[in-house]
């Protein structure tokens, strides 16, 4: 069990939460939610005792396990011995171990503390730690051959994982986990979630992966109007309970003032005749319904929307004997196939298995979105009659050039638009006022990301190609993306892990295994269930 009690975060003038109490009980599985802002890794941080509360106190368990955000932090050290450093108090032990074995002569006190210690190693699982370790890290994709390794020789995603497996080491009492789904693929998720409902103490994560929330949390914990409130059940849930908790409150305010709009009519007619008791007695009706402010909501919601200056042909994309190596490793390996018009096409599987240079190689004879330096081993890509093709790179950090403001960039890619034009853009995607004589060089991640959606509306292409678009978005963005691309008539090749978005958006599967591509004509649902049938 973790306890908040009368918490308070404030930076300057902006308030974070008042005054919060809030008691996380064991066994119940909590998101924690709330718009960017809002403080939901400020709150994690006061959990985990990595800040202190500028008010009031926090009760955690002795056995705590934290997701760290520093992926840096244990490059001097193997893989296996940064997944067993989740458990401090065994990790110390062992550490302390091998530093008396590693003299040359031991004292008596030495063995008293040795003898000391092998009881610490054996209370808390030491002798198995490293197998312990091993089935943490195969479950998240981490293969054996890497287990000995330096974190250093890993790469972004894989490191990551490891830090996501010290966090669930040693069976802690609570696991705080924020946004844990990052850089993970569809397997691993599915593997942490499956974890995750096993896990039989407290559990708080950060998430903007709403099917993963849905999915995990039996208790949603939302930061909005400077509080925190709790709510039964996943986010779908919460969002439904705060929506009817707003209205109600919001239509009690309207009554009460329609009652003291009606109470002052009187007072007004008759303050200066013979009922004045009356009147007394309406004075003192309009003091007792005084409508309380309510606080507002610090949620921005984008409003996204993909149309087409004109259609397509009927035949979008055809693929021949396409084929695409890195040094000995095959990638792609003479995948053909077609897409017709009004097709969304989900690519799916691990990480590393070739679904953005897929992307690459659709895109590789284009002179406007080609990547510089990569191209075809082989075979032929043919994009139909009236092709436009808009797209969204995993990684943007090269693709909004720097030098210019927000308004100045987006203008270039339509020059007869008018300023009214952009700043209506700008606006659907939040950036409000002066935002849009920002410099591109000072945007956050979540900015360039919505930069990007704003030149795709703007430029209203009829095929959209977006690889990994939801990694820097908030819940409420991913939801209008999500919507967008359901109403959007043109046709889209998405990557993406959000399982809400394959199974919302998808038309069609290309699931990547092993160098072969699988392509299956139907939707997630219809995939999963045919693979299912298959084993």
């Amino acid at each position: 069990m973790i306890s908040v009690s009368n918490v308070s975060m404030r930076y300057g003038s902006k308030v974070l939460f008042e005054e919060v109490s809030v008691t996380f009980t064991s066994g119940r599985r909590y998101g924690l939610t709330g718009p960017n802002g809002a403080g939901k890794s400020t709150f994690m941080k006061v959990l985990t005792g990595e800040l202190d509360a500028q008010k009031g106190s926090v009760v955690r368990p002795k056995k705590l396990g934290v997701l760290r955000q520093d992926q840096y932090a244990f490059d001097a050290y193997r893989v296996i011995d940064t997944v067993i450093m989740g458990n401090k108090a065994l990790w110390a032990a062992m550490e302390e171990r091998s530093a008396i074995y590693s003299k040359a002569e031991l004292t008596d006190d030495d063995g008293m503390r040795l003898g000391e210690l092998e009881g610490v190693v054996g209370e808390e699982d030491g002798y198995t730690a490293e197998s312990d370790a091993a089935i943490l890290l195969q479950g998240l994709d981490i293969p054996d051959e890497l287990h000995e390794r330096k974190m250093s020789e890993l790469q972004g995603g894989q490191k990551v994982r490891v830090l996501l497996a010290q966090a669930l080491f040693g069976n802690p009492q609570a696991l705080l986990l924020d946004e844990p789904t990052n850089h993970l693929d569809l397997d691993s998720i599915h593997w942490l979630q499956e974890f995750l409902l096993r896990f039989e103490g407290t559990l708080i994560t950060i998430s903007h992966d709403r099917h993963f929330l849905n999915s995990v949390c039996t208790h949603t914990a939302d930061i909005d109007y400077q509080t925190i409130i709790t709510y039964t059940g996943g986010y779908d849930e919460m969002v439904l309970a705060k929506t009817q908790v707003r209205s109600r409150l919001e239509a009690q305010n309207e009554q009460r003032e329609k009652k003291i709009a009606q109470l002052n009519e009187f007072i007004a007619r008759f303050s200066a005749g013979t009922r004045s008791s009356q009147v007394t007695s309406r004075k003192k009706e309009v003091e007792r319904l005084q409508t309380n402010d309510l606080a507002r909501s610090n949620i921005q919601r984008p409003f996204i929307r993909f149309d087409q200056v004109r259609p397509s042909g009927k035949h979008t994309l055809e693929v021949e004997g396409i084929r695409k190596t890195y040094g000995d490793q095959v990638v792609i390996d003479g995948f053909a196939g077609s897409i017709m018009r009004g097709e969304k096409v989900c690519l799916i599987g691990r990480n590393g298995q070739g679904k953005t240079t897929m992307l690459k190689s659709l895109l590789a004879n284009d002179r406007d979105l080609a990547e510089k330096d990569f191209d075809l081993d082989a075979g032929t890509v043919k994009w139909g009659h009236e092709a436009q093709i808009g797209y969204f790179p995993q990684d943007h950090a090269g693709v909004i050039q720097h030098g210019m403001t927000v308004n100045e960039w987006l203008h270039q890619f339509d020059p007869k638009a008018t300023t009214e034009d952009i700043r209506g853009i700008l606006g659907q995607m939040l950036f409000r006022g002066e935002e849009g004589l920002k410099p591109t060089a000072a945007l956050s991640g979540g900015e360039a990301a919505r930069l990007l959606f704003c030149k795709l509306m703007l430029q209203k292409p009829n095929i959209l190609i977006f690889d990994e678009p939801t990694n820097h978005l908030d819940l409420e963005s991913i939801n209008a993306l999500n919507i967008a691309l359901q109403r959007y008539e043109g046709t889209v090749l998405l990557v993406t892990h959000d399982q809400d978005l394959i199974e919302e958006v998808g038309t069609r599967i290309w699931h990547f295994e092993d160098g072969k591509i699988e392509d299956f004509k139907g939707p997630y649902e219809e995939y999963m269930a045919a693979a299912a049938a298959a084993k």
